[in-house]
């Protein structure tokens, strides 16, 4: 495996390359991440990873300065799972000049995108600068993060990128908590509390299989979670063609959540078809 910092030295490396993954990392990786490294070998030859805690994507006094650097450690277990390479530029390597920015459509300002302005444009920024510098065939991201999964794959379709972009199923740990970095953040009282979140959403997923009302679904939601102290950004019931508001004949739904546990942000989303007889 090859660690790499600079991009002139990246595309000599990929220049004879015609399949090459990717997998867009922040570093700090879990399981979660190697499950993506694994579905990226599936598809392309070589794998790239890149580690870079990207700036732009985090608001005023978000965790940007705390979020685990966790480089040699990283590389250590990409190694062992198969990545042929690693791409950790630093900020000035990524962002050598002003920032030119992804202009991003409504939907970007919405659910996690209201609770944290500009977060996606950064995201997208950031990924198209490695789509740009590693040209991959195959990108392959986790479906823990939907509303980013559904605004990249957009952003591929609108400016025609020869990329197909692969959605890897959450990983969880056996109590059904979500795999992310931010996870160690948590208390340990905060760890045994955090798997409720997808608790929740699997009751609401039910309850919509039963015929209820969406509106009610999310009151029950949020009002179990802040019961139990959490601060709720949002708990939202969306279409997962178009991440709309469903209309009375949308069967394949998505309910999403993000919230917090003292200072710590939790997102989670459950899909859910509905029988032909619901609504």
């Amino acid at each position: 495996m090859r660690l790499i910092h600079r991009v002139d030295e990246l595309r000599a490396a990929l220049r004879d390359a015609r399949e090459c993954a990717l997998v867009p990392t922040m570093g700090n990786l879990h399981d979660g991440h190697l499950a993506l490294i694994e579905r990226a070998r599936r598809h392309g030859a070589p794998v790239v990873a890149s580690i870079f805690v990207n700036p732009l994507q985090f608001g005023a006094g978000e965790d940007f300065e705390r979020y685990p650097r966790t480089l040699a450690q990283d590389c250590a277990r990409l190694a062992d799972a198969g990545t042929d390479i690693v791409f950790a530029p630093d900020v000035g390597e990524m962002y050598p000049e002003p920032q030119t920015c992804v202009v991003l459509p409504p939907l970007a300002d919405e659910l996690c995108g209201a609770h944290r302005p500009g977060h996606f444009q950064g995201v997208a920024t950031v990924v198209l600068k490695l789509f740009n510098m590693v040209a991959p065939r195959y990108a392959v991201f986790g479906k823990k993060d939907y509303q980013q999964c559904f605004i990249l794959k957009a952003m591929v379709r609108q400016f025609n990128l020869p990329i197909e972009l692969i959605v890897v199923d959450t990983q969880r740990a056996e109590d059904g908590l979500a795999l992310s970095s931010r996870n160690a953040y948590l208390s340990p009282a905060q760890r045994a509390e955090a798997p409720r979140l997808y608790r929740v959403l699997r009751e609401a997923a039910a309850q919509l299989e039963r015929g209820c009302d969406a509106a009610g679904v999310v009151a029950a939601a949020e009002a179990e979670l802040t019961a139990h102290g959490w601060q709720v950004d949002y708990v939202a019931v969306r279409a997962q063609a178009g991440l709309q508001p469903p209309t009375p004949d949308t069967r394949e739904l998505v309910v999403l959540a993000a919230a917090r546990l003292g200072t710590t942000r939790l997102i989670d989303n459950v899909e859910v078809v509905l029988p032909l007889h619901a609504g």
